[in-house]
């Protein structure tokens, strides 16, 4: 996916049941801090991934926020992600797992 309006289009046209995100590693980042996010979308046996990385203190396309951890370092934190899924896709009934957890 080339850009956030793409990807949302997408979920919206296809109405999957569910959306997966991981929260990874900025490799470029001093600290390897936890900023990256990347929604994974299967449509008719084909994986659609869309990524995000930071810019200042959100994610340049969705804006979700940067939070810090206890250490200081930069992070996303999942409740930050679930809801602003739900909140942009407009629906309550759209489960969003984590790639970790699933």
């Amino acid at each position: 996916m080339h850009s956030w309006k793409e990807f949302k289009q997408l979920v919206i046209k296809t109405k999957p049941e569910s959306v997966v995100y991981v929260i990874e590693q900025n490799g470029l980042s001093e600290r390897k801090e936890t900023t990256i996010l990347r929604l994974i979308l299967l449509v008719h046996q084909t994986y659609y991934i869309y990524l995000d990385f930071p810019q200042g203190d959100a994610l340049r396309e969705t804006a979700v926020p940067v939070r810090r951890d206890k250490l200081g370092n930069r992070t996303l934190e999942d409740q930050d992600v679930v809801d602003f899924l739900k909140g942009a896709f407009g629906r309550s009934d759209l489960k969003i797992y984590s790639f970790w957890t699933t």
